[in-house]
């Protein structure tokens, strides 16, 4: 059954021979522009009649010409192949072009200091483009929840997914120079047990800070008035002065630039995988509008 398939096509192949054969003059022009072998096409034909039970081609030693029956049905299928092939150029198109929705999962935080401020710009570039961003702060599950793009900080949870680094980063320990002023600078990790620290509910966070200085690794036990999930509510606190956090330098940049936080023992850092990644569905074709935004936000995070 399956080799008899394979002499004779499908029934769209059936059709296409016919079609070429019939615009084309015979079996063997039709041949070329198919890229078969004329048995080939010859059987696809005959496979074709057939199956309709009708002589579409008349046949002699020197030509090949369409019967009446035959030039009715090119008229027909010919219709349906040329609404096939601009089916075809518009799903290239489409394809090649950025339009439709785009959905998109981001940590809050970091959307807010590193996507929003370009987005606008990113939608100008793109008008047949519309955005759908979740701020999130834990994993979603891409595929179930239909999102076409995710951009994770941290360690990656998911290994079937297609995942591209774009940034790495440090966390740091940040405090105002007011709560230094009250309360003195600590000088080694031990010292942070006397101190007000601002923390994320999370294991590499709390109760420990697990720390480095490329030699030594302390997990360092802390307390503190606050444990919080929220990056810009933790952020707030230290700016105003209730104690030491650890931040990712992404977050805190501006904040170290304009003096508003200094940084805590600085020859130490949190251990842990430090790095933004954008993460895409399995899959080898990424639609334009993933790719150009991954894009965009790559040369961001570059620039």
């Amino acid at each position: 059954m399956h080799q008899k398939h394979e002499r004779s096509g499908s029934r769209f192949e059936q059709v296409e021979a016919f079609a070429a054969v019939a615009e084309h003059g015979g079996f063997a022009a039709a041949a070329r522009v198919l890229g078969r072998d004329p048995s080939v096409i010859s059987r696809r034909v005959e496979a074709l009649e057939t199956r309709l039970g009708v002589r579409l081609l008349a046949r002699t030693t020197r030509r090949v010409t369409v019967t009446e029956a035959g030039m009715a049905y090119q008229r027909r299928v010919q219709a349906i192949l040329g609404e096939l092939a601009a089916a075809e150029v518009e799903a290239s198109e489409g394809a090649a072009t950025p339009r439709g929705l785009l959905r998109l999962s981001l940590p809050a935080a970091f959307a807010r200091r590193r996507i929003a401020p370009w987005l606008p710009d990113f939608l100008a570039a793109h008008p047949a483009l519309r955005l759908e961003l979740s701020h999130d702060n834990h994993f979603v599950d891409l595929v179930a929840e239909g999102f076409d793009a995710a951009v994770r900080i941290g360690e990656l949870a998911d290994s079937r997914l297609v995942a591209r680094r774009l940034l790495a980063f440090e966390v740091m320990l940040c405090a105002a120079p007011a709560y230094l002023a009250r309360h003195g600078t600590p000088r080694r990790p031990a010292d942070l047990a006397g101190h007000a620290c601002l923390t994320f509910p999370k294991p590499r966070f709390w109760p420990h800070w697990h720390l480095t200085d490329g030699r030594r690794r302390v997990a360092q036990r802390i307390v503190g008035p606050l444990v919080c999930d929220d990056d810009d509510g933790l952020l707030a606190s230290c700016v105003g002065g209730a104690g030491i956090m650890p931040a990712p330098s992404w977050m805190v940049a501006g904040e170290l630039a304009s003096g508003a936080l200094v940084r805590v023992l600085p020859r130490w850092r949190c251990e842990g995988d430090a790095a933004v990644h954008v993460v895409l569905p399995p899959g080898r074709l990424v639609p334009a509008k993933t790719r150009v935004f991954v894009e965009r936000l790559a040369r961001e995070l570059a620039g």
